[in-house]
């Protein structure tokens, strides 16, 4: 097989191996029997082979974006506060950390999350899940 080839398969083999792996480079190289340092040559020389690799790094954030929105759906309050404080930023749903004199408080960092932007219905469900998983 001729060089022009063998990288051409390789390349192919790398792309289905990171869609299996779900875009861990080092399983995937693995799974393809190829040195971690010939994909990055490949990643940092053929423009092509890079879209294809970022192509599947987008398709892999947005099955693990797609659990996301169905622990939401499940009612799971973790991934709730997970989303609203990464994604609804510019709504208000962030954590705020108070420095407060760090050296009376020993290295403490006091956090405060701002729950005062969830409707009842959301506040009461999450607390009833805490108490679940409490008892």
């Amino acid at each position: 097989m001729s060089k022009e080839n063998k990288t051409r398969h390789n390349k192919k083999k790398i792309l289905e191996a990171l869609e299996k792996s779900l875009g861990i480079v080092t399983t995937a190289c693995k799974i393809a029997g190829v040195h971690r340092s010939t994909y990055y040559e490949y990643y940092n020389t053929d423009e092509e082979f890079k879209k294809e690799c970022d192509d599947m790094s987008n398709i892999v954030l947005d099955f693990a974006e797609s659990q996301l929105h169905k622990q939401i759906k499940d009612g799971n309050p973790s991934s709730t506060i997970f989303y609203l404080k990464t994604k609804g930023k510019n709504r208000g749903y962030y954590e705020k950390v108070l420095n407060e004199n760090l050296n009376t408080h020993k290295g403490e960092i006091k956090t405060k999350i701002d729950y005062s932007k969830l409707d009842e219905s959301t506040l009461k469900d999450i607390i009833k899940q805490l108490r679940d998983k409490r008892d």
